[in-house]
């Protein structure tokens, strides 16, 4: 499935227009009614690229996050803002110096290869952010996350094991659901 969703996205993906964010912004900011604490992903392989979020207009108030991988295949949050100095880490993706505390983030935006209609997501299958989720759900932390990809993503059942975290909610060029 991994190898089927990622032909798919590069042969299919497109830019993001800034305005498509508009209905995820909304979202945010009406169920948090202070500053919000945001985690992004830095795109790579043909992924929804989120950062044209900064370019909408409704984007302000937000403190936004990269993920940092660690060792034992362990995640944290730093704050970045869009002009800060990025590293590539060992997978070959961009991610902020370690300068700054990690952070817990309200909203995760999580990235996919795949998603279905119970909100299961199919990532790349290193378990990053299924750890960091299953740790912060044992300490009874709310942390949100919305997968994002396209919709052409959608899938009619992924297969799911125990450490699998299902995701609130999905957001696509077509809106949040």
């Amino acid at each position: 499935l991994r190898k089927k969703f990622f032909k798919l996205r590069k042969k299919k993906y497109f830019e993001i227009d800034p305005k498509i964010f508009d209905k995820l912004l909304t979202y945010i900011k009406k169920k948090y009614k202070r500053k919000i604490i945001l985690s992004l992903y830095h795109p790579v392989n043909y992924e929804f690229n989120v950062l044209n979020i900064f370019n909408n207009e409704k984007f302000n108030k937000i403190t936004t996050l990269l993920p940092v991988i660690k060792k034992n295949k362990n995640m944290s949050f730093l704050k970045w803002n869009k002009r800060d100095i990025l590293k590539v880490n060992k997978f070959g993706i961009l991610e902020p110096l370690r300068f700054s505390k990690p952070l817990i983030p309200d909203i995760i935006l999580v990235p996919l290869l795949a998603f279905d209609s119970f909100n299961s997501r199919l990532g790349y299958g290193g378990g990053y952010y299924d750890k960091f989720l299953n740790h912060y759900i044992k300490k009874n932390m709310n942390v949100e996350t919305i997968g994002v990809g396209f919709s052409f993503q959608k899938y009619k059942k992924l297969p799911t094991d125990k450490h699998d975290i299902s995701l609130n909610k999905i957001f696509t060029e077509k809106g949040l659901n």
